[in-house]
């Protein structure tokens, strides 16, 4: 009784909450950096049939074979059609030249500037969604209940920091409490790290959260029928699953605020393919993953954001695929979003409009998209916004990405 008083009591200061207190933000990072040209595919444009040879994605006819039409300018991946319901419904917008200003092609220095917000730094620095979790956290960084979780990685940067989080492993291992689920070796293990140092501390709260997190999973009917249908089988990218995992454990626990998740294999230099292979394959379950997290992440001020960190080559290389690039589409998805449309600043595909004459430019901060959503989608005000976004600009050609 007193666990299902305190739930009605959760749920009650949830309602009372304006949707920006109470709004909710998933990140999915593409780590690798995604081919943002066949998701979002200028066919329109006449250099890309140019630039693209084995890779490229036909002009949409109608048929599954093609790009699926948004507008007059681009279309959709034939792979991410379970998504383009949302477009219709004016619940998803992508800016399609978005990314780090910093020039860097290394996958791991443009993704640690990605996590920490600061383009060009390569040295230790807490991860921005650790720091925006202490500013809208009841009792900010020092409180002992975690605002944001990551699903999949052991450690991601996007994480680290002061403020306390939830750390989930990937696929199937979510649902199990491993050692920890034979009292003996449990009791043990408790015995030895039951000091009060930091390190003691830090195994206690990682054990409590593995079997609590392991608990909450084996409880879920919904999603234990979902599991009982995949019998094991790991997924093409294991996206899906986490993805059902985070829905889970956020919709039962309100206090969960910003979710992460990542998927690798997006660095597609090799047979990336088109609307069928590698990326398309790829793609279909990010799509099967977002539907998911879609029916959890559907209130006013919710958001879904889909990122990479850096695009690829607007030329299909000689290996038949694509090579790193710089700019990238970002997706944004949501009830506040201002969807099936595209917003910023788009120049096309003629060498003169790219960058280092290759590349998509970076003609949006990646800094000054996550703001957008942040000031106006969760209401965080400004001193808070300079915090988690060192250095930001305000971009004024992006005010119309929210619906007021």
């Amino acid at each position: 009784m007193a666990a299902a008083g305190l739930a009605s009591l959760t749920d009650l200061a949830s309602a009372q909450q304006s949707p920006a207190q109470s709004g909710r933000l998933v990140l999915i990072f593409l780590r690798g950096a995604y081919d943002g040209l066949s998701a979002f595919v200028p066919y329109s444009d006449p250099e890309y049939s140019r630039l693209r040879g084995a890779t490229a994605i036909a002009s949409p006819d109608g048929t599954a074979q093609t790009g699926l039409r948004l507008d007059d300018r681009f279309a959709l991946h034939p792979a991410l059609a379970e998504l383009l319901p949302l477009w219709q419904r004016g619940q998803m917008a992508f800016v399609p030249a978005a990314g780090s200003p910093d020039p860097t092609r290394s996958h791991f220095e443009a993704q640690h500037h990605w996590e920490i917000a600061i383009p060009g730094k390569n040295s230790g620095s807490p991860g921005w969604m650790n720091k925006l979790s202490g500013h809208v956290s009841p009792a900010g960084r020092q409180s002992l209940q975690p605002g944001a979780i990551g699903v999949g990685e052991s450690n991601p940067q996007i994480l680290a920091g002061e403020a306390p989080v939830q750390l989930i492993p990937r696929g199937q291992a979510a649902t199990r409490q491993g050692a920890l689920a034979n009292e003996r070796t449990r009791n043990a293990l408790m015995d030895l790290y039951g000091g009060d140092d930091a390190l003691s501390r830090a195994f206690r709260q990682g054990a409590s959260s593995r079997m609590q997190t392991a608990q909450m999973l084996g409880n879920d009917a919904a999603m234990a029928e979902a599991m009982a249908a995949d019998n094991g089988a790991a997924n093409v990218s294991g996206l899906p699953l986490d993805a059902r995992h985070l829905g889970s454990l956020m919709r039962q626990n309100r206090g969960l605020r910003f979710g992460f998740l990542s998927a690798g294999g997006w660095d597609t230099h090799v047979n990336q393919g088109n609307v069928t292979g590698q990326l398309a394959n790829n793609f279909a379950s990010l799509a099967t993953a977002i539907v998911a997290l879609r029916r959890e992440f559907s209130r006013p001020s919710d958001f879904i954001l889909v990122v990479s960190e850096f695009g690829r080559t607007s030329a299909e290389n000689g290996s038949r695929g694509t090579d790193h690039g710089h700019g990238n589409a970002l997706w944004l998805i949501g009830e506040r979003v201002q969807g099936g449309r595209w917003h910023g600043v788009w120049e096309g595909l003629a060498r003169g409009q790219l960058h280092e004459g290759r590349d998509l430019p970076v003609h949006h901060d990646f800094r000054a998209v996550l703001a957008q959503v942040l000031r106006g989608g969760l209401g965080l005000g400004d001193s808070a916004l300079s915090d988690v976004l060192p250095g930001l600009h305000w971009d004024a050609r992006l005010d119309g990405l929210l619906r007021t």
